[in-house]
């Protein structure tokens, strides 16, 4: 069985408060993108164990502390009568990027065993065993555009669709540490809902939809400001970085002439209108 894990953006990343249990509660809108890895699985009926094979990008660390042999192990502790499995995941997304590459791949997992050993779980009962991999593995249960709040988990659908846009992804390849963004940023709890700027038109979104991770990333990394800044330069309606960096995208209503804009480095995605495929 083979599924494509896709990527996602943050339209607006507010940080509201601190929770005692050390992780911080956030007001944002997760939107899911077309840009994909790919995941494969094939039952071993001999085994009782998992196997992982990694092509495309590198992988930092050990193969089997990846997300994908964390979420068969969950689920084989309450199914222990599923087989053992094989798994080539191959890597497209940039990682380390705020795109919630790592999360897809070990959601979409979740999915597909449910899906391969006819577990009948629910997307309920199926979002709980994301969840204990990662605070936004969730919104890839769902795979839909939501207003995010608590760690990421407590999701709502909203009606916002960017199908009919251009979208440029930048991803520079630079490391920024999650917990260093996180402890420079101060909470605030008087803000505007992203669900709620969102319904505005995209051109407005510049003024007020904000990622709170961009003044203190941008400081220590000025190439991404930099980044942002060109991306406005051709066009864009809006631009951003997504998570906590270090990707950032565009959104432009007519194709950006971005060939020669940016280094030749950074790795560069343009996601279509589907009416242009």
């Amino acid at each position: 069985m083979v599924v494509f894990p896709n990527a996602k953006i943050n339209l607006g990343l507010r940080i509201t408060s601190k929770r005692p249990d050390g992780y911080h509660n956030l007001d944002t809108v997760f939107y899911p993108i077309e840009l994909t890895d790919v995941l494969e699985v094939i039952k071993v009926q001999k085994s009782s164990d998992a196997s992982i094979v990694i092509t495309g990008k590198e992988i930092q660390g050990p193969a089997d502390k990846n997300l994908c042999i964390k979420a068969y192990q969950l689920i084989k502790a309450d199914h222990p009568e599923i087989s053992g499995i094989q798994i080539h995941l191959h890597k497209s997304i940039p990682m380390g990027a705020g795109m919630g590459g790592g999360s897809a791949d070990g959601a979409f997992m979740v999915r597909l065993l449910n899906s391969l050993f006819n577990l009948g779980l629910g997307d309920e009962e199926m979002s709980a065993y994301a969840l204990k991999l990662g605070s936004d593995c969730p919104i890839f249960i769902k795979n839909k555009a939501c207003y995010a709040t608590g760690r990421g988990e407590l999701l709502e659908e909203i009606d916002i669709d960017l199908s009919r846009y251009y979208l440029l992804i930048v991803s520079p390849g630079i490391h920024v540490s999650t917990a260093d963004a996180f402890e420079k940023i101060i909470p605030n709890t008087s803000i505007k809902p992203c669900k709620e700027i969102v319904q505005l038109p995209i051109e407005k979104w510049k003024d007020h939809l904000i990622n709170d991770f961009e003044m203190t990333v941008f400081e220590s990394h000025p190439v991404l400001k930099n980044i942002k800044e060109k991306l406005y330069h051709i066009g864009a309606l809006y631009s951003s970085m997504t998570g906590t960096g270090s990707t950032l995208f565009g959104i432009f209503k007519e194709r950006p002439a971005y060939e020669h804009v940016f280094d030749k480095k950074f790795e560069i995605n343009l996601i279509c209108p589907k009416n242009q495929y």
